[in-house]
């Protein structure tokens, strides 16, 4: 058997590492096509995991748009899955690069697993264009690998054959769990690299294209005031590198002195970090799943969310972008929701889901 993970963000090689490690276990002949759409931070991740990509297309490049970016996509990766004839592509979650990847296996008749399948929010432009490319891949897919009962019903909602969704849990909580017990070292070194050891702080992240402008406005000045009222407390903010998002934070929070603006981090120092904050504040999708393996409280900046199961197990609140909300949750986080929060447990899974994933490619074979 041959297969092929197509994947070109770090989100999706973190996600994709234990699955590329269990099917090297196996022995199965496995091809790493990297489309690197973040190619600095997707090579960090990479190299974490001891992973070598077997093919690089390098699709990105200044001012493309998505209609451009699919259209080059179809052009670097069709001849490699004809020439490779694997026998299955997998792809994960909602970028561009994933949409991309099931469409050229469909194309070539080859059949496409998608992990993370059948997360939505009901709002085609929210996550934009995320919520789209997860609908496309799901008509694409042959067998859909859901993180959770809440992810399988939405497929089987949308009328997809039970036989070809399969609940393994998320791909996350391996790559975390691997994280922790490999690195526990360079972990609390990181913390020292950043001096945060000794400080009591909130993780922030945010930089989704629906948030850029006004939301992120409305949310740092709640988090602003916040931080005149708390001098005890830190803000530790990695920036995106997009510019449209580090010039807002840079005015927003401009004078205030417990702030602690930082670059990217690599995954490693992201996770290390992630275990030593207080609770965070994100519209990432990735941390709403990590966080609850480390108990940590989560706010997410958004007005919807595709991973309903945190804000369910009470793990998680959906604040939005609101001044007067987000204000109002940071102060809430001082007393009893704190505690509820940071005890619920996680809906992700138990580190055994790229076993699953790989076990069912077995039989198939």
């Amino acid at each position: 058997m041959k297969v092929a993970l197509i994947f070109g963000t770090r989100p999706e090689a973190i996600k994709m590492a234990p699955v590329y490690h269990k099917l090297k276990e196996n022995n199965i002949d496995v091809k790493i096509v990297a489309t690197g759409q973040h190619k600095e931070m997707l090579y960090q991740v990479l190299d974490l995991f001891e992973i070598n990509p077997d093919y690089d297309v390098e699709i990105m490049k200044p001012g493309q748009d998505l209609s451009e970016l699919t259209s080059r996509l179809i052009d670097k990766l069709d001849p490699i899955v004809k020439k490779e004839k694997f026998d299955y592509i997998l792809v994960q979650g909602d970028t561009t690069s994933s949409f991309v990847g099931a469409l050229v296996g469909f194309y070539n008749q080859i059949p496409v697993g998608h992990i993370e399948a059948g997360l939505r929010t009901g709002n085609m432009y929210s996550p934009f264009p995320e919520e789209a490319n997860r609908k496309l891949i799901g008509s694409l897919a042959e067998i859909h690998f859901a993180p959770t009962e809440v992810t399988k019903c939405n497929l089987l909602n949308e009328s997809y054959c039970h036989t070809k969704v399969m609940v393994t849990g998320n791909t996350v909580i391996d790559a975390l769990y691997w994280v922790k017990d490999h690195k526990a070292g360079d972990i609390q070194e990181i913390k020292k690299k950043y001096d945060l050891q000794d400080k009591k702080y909130i993780l922030m992240t945010m930089h989704r294209r629906e948030n850029w402008g006004k939301p992120m406005r409305n949310t740092l000045k709640a988090v602003r005031r916040y931080l005149e009222e708390r001098p005890d407390l830190h803000l530790v903010f990695p920036m995106h590198l997009n510019p449209l998002v580090r010039e807002v934070v840079m005015e927003e929070l401009n004078g205030i002195e417990n702030k602690i603006l930082i670059d990217p981090l690599e995954y490693l120092e992201f996770i290390s970090v992630m275990d030593g904050c207080h609770y965070i504040l994100t519209d990432s999708g990735g941390v709403q799943e990590e966080a609850p393996s480390l108990g940590k409280p989560t706010l997410v900046l958004r007005d919807t969310t595709e991973r309903p199961e945190a804000i369910e197990g009470g793990t998680a609140k959906l604040i939005g972008t609101n001044t007067e909300d987000v204000y109002k949750y940071l102060k809430l986080l001082e007393g009893k929701l704190y505690d509820d929060m940071s005890k619920a447990n996680n809906p992700y899974g138990d580190g055994k889901t790229s076993v699953r994933i790989v076990n069912y490619l077995k039989e198939c074979d």
